[in-house]
């Protein structure tokens, strides 16, 4: 199948009042694996007249920050209005399909990616017209859940530690993050769960 792993990194956690910062995809294809440095990515940067966020995010976020207050011409640089219409650009070019509606439906996967990024995804002007999530997304956590010590699903730092990753810090930048998604599920293609199950 073929996916997108997507990240965003936000001014904060309220879909309604917080802004996008930064969005990256990567496209996988399970069946033609790329190296993780080769695989197609989308990436933006998003200029809004005004920010409004919380201490913490915006401090997360200060390499963004200062990006964005660069002069200088940015090709990965858009408007909030600009955004999806560029994704679905790039999604066609990769392949993707529109539906009876002329929409591109894709699965995706992202750590919360339900949760936190999809409400962002859904106040940005075209969504659900230009480009839509597929109503099941992939998060890796549950790949990683430890069903008997576990009390809540494992966070990203988590999970990189459980898959042995070398350096299980979490980026905090969307390509970055994205990218770590699809090494998370990469071990589960060939040996899916279901095929582990033993009489």
């Amino acid at each position: 199948m073929r996916y997108i792993s997507l990240d965003l990194e936000t001014t904060g956690g309220n879909s309604l009042r917080h802004q996008i910062l930064e969005l990256a995809a990567v496209v996988e294809d399970t069946r033609k694996l790329l190296p993780l440095a080769e695989l197609p990515y989308f990436r933006r940067v998003v200029r809004h007249p005004e920010l409004t966020g919380t201490a913490g995010a915006l401090a997360l976020n200060a390499g963004l920050l200062r990006e964005l207050a660069r002069k200088e011409p940015n090709p990965e640089l858009c408007t909030p209005e600009e955004l999806l219409p560029q994704l679905r650009e790039f999604l066609l070019a990769q392949g993707f399909k529109t539906d009876k509606k002329d929409c591109v439906a894709v699965t995706m996967a992202g750590k919360n990616i339900a949760s936190f990024d999809l409400g962002f995804l859904r106040e940005l002007p075209g969504y659900g017209t230009l480009v839509r999530a597929e109503p099941a997304m992939l998060d890796p956590a549950a790949f990683y859940l430890n069903w008997r010590k576990d009390t809540r699903l494992p966070t990203m730092q988590i999970c990189k530690a459980r898959a042995g990753f070398e350096d299980d810090t979490v980026a905090h930048q969307a390509l970055a993050d994205a990218l770590d998604v699809v090494q998370l599920l990469r071990p589960f293609y060939e040996l899916p769960a279901y095929k582990r199950v033993t009489e």
